[in-house]
């Protein structure tokens, strides 16, 4: 297998595996993922030290990555009686009906799931059937909304990019490559507004520093009013479906 810097590569036994190259890292790092790993490596070592570490410690990385999956698992919201759900721009509720099938009728700021009355709530299509109506006007109103807020944030302050991309990505709430695209995920929907600011604001930050040192940290404070740390840990409770 041919590996090189800032590399992706699939694995069969964890996932997608990302290689960044960090300057100034003394260590190997390896951010334990759902579906993958992100594993920064400092300059003088290469993917494949980074890689022979990852096997070193294969047991215990998968160990922590069923976890994560079960973590994941035990807080998905269960569509049932009753369920409501508020994402940044709408409501979802529940609503029986004469329907014999499950029906979504979307209005200005609520999504209501009519369904049959007799419909079984533990049945796994009638639940996944339902998260994918949810999504899938979340994927609308997300594309309606994140890029027109981050070109408010760049034009407030002063940052330039390239493009916005909307993913459904269930690892990161956003990323910003080297050529300034922001990646943002559907589910920052499910956010409240200030800290669908601050994700936008650090990848728009990421555009001046491709890092996260102190400088990085500086411009996140400036943009801030000096809350970036209280928002980071804030963000930090939040978990995506």
């Amino acid at each position: 297998m041919s590996i090189t810097s800032n590399s992706n590569i699939s694995d069969p036994s964890f996932g997608r595996i990302e290689f960044v190259r960090k300057a100034g890292m003394r260590h190997i790092c390896v951010r334990i993922m759902e579906d993958g790993l992100r594993v920064s490596v400092p300059v003088p070592a290469s993917n494949k030290n980074a890689l022979d570490f990852i096997y070193e410690n294969k047991e215990e990385i998968l160990k922590k990555q069923r976890l994560i999956r079960q973590k994941k698992e035990a807080n998905h919201l269960k569509i049932q009686p009753g369920f409501r759900l508020r994402t940044f721009s709408f409501e979802v509720s529940l609503s029986p009906s004469v329907r014999e099938v499950i029906h979504f009728k979307f209005t200005e700021g609520n999504l209501t799931i009519e369904h049959p009355a007799s419909i079984d709530f533990e049945d796994k299509v009638f639940q996944e059937h339902c998260w994918n109506g949810i999504v899938y006007f979340m994927r609308k109103e997300a594309r309606r909304i994140l890029p027109v807020r981050t070109a408010e944030l760049a034009t407030r302050f002063g940052f330039t990019y390239s493009g916005v991309k909307i993913q459904s990505g269930k690892t990161r709430w956003g990323s910003c490559s080297r050529g300034r695209n922001i990646n943002l995920s559907l589910y920052l929907m499910l956010l409240p507004g200030r800290l669908i600011d601050y994700v936008i604001l650090h990848e728009l930050c990421h555009t001046k520093e491709m890092n996260h040192s102190d400088r990085f940290w500086q411009w996140m404070d400036r943009v801030t009013d000096s809350k970036s740390s209280e928002l980071r840990k804030e963000l930090k409770k939040y978990n995506m479906p």
